[in-house]
């Protein structure tokens, strides 16, 4: 059985700031990890963050599936943790007031057993990158 992450967060930027910070390699390093290329259409992309050592280590990696820019990126989602099994997020923005509300559903994750904790973990970690995004974006 597989389960999703929905979150909702609203952002004092339009849609072209708000997908900069999903897109751009720079920009992705201010409230996630740090790319070696943009995102781009049909595009592979590793991000990375450091280990205790200051190392580069490889923290997130995945494949482009759907690219409409400002308005929705589909893209697969590996991490270590998930032991290689593949995850998806999908963001999704759209104009409200003087602003941008995006959606990040991410979905394909087990929830057997030990995966469960991953899950929870997970919901977390989201909460606390998407405020990290907000406050780069509103920068």
């Amino acid at each position: 059985m597989t389960t999703s992450i929905v979150k909702t967060a609203f952002f004092a930027a339009d849609k072209e700031t708000v997908w900069a910070f999903l897109t751009d390699k720079d920009k992705l390093g201010e409230w996630f990890y740090q790319g070696d290329e943009n995102l781009s259409d049909g595009a592979k992309f590793t991000l990375y963050g450091k280990d205790d050592d200051g190392n580069k280590k490889k923290m997130v990696w995945g494949e482009v599936k759907k690219w409409n820019p400002f308005s929705e990126l589909v893209h697969s989602f590996y991490i270590a943790p998930l032991e290689g099994s593949n995850s998806e997020l999908r963001w999704l923005l759209e104009d409200v007031g003087n602003g941008t509300k995006l959606t990040l559903e991410h979905s394909g994750m087990s929830v057997e057993g030990e995966a469960f904790n991953l899950i929870m973990h997970l919901d977390t970690g989201w909460d606390k990158h998407l405020a990290a995004l907000r406050e780069a974006a509103g920068k």
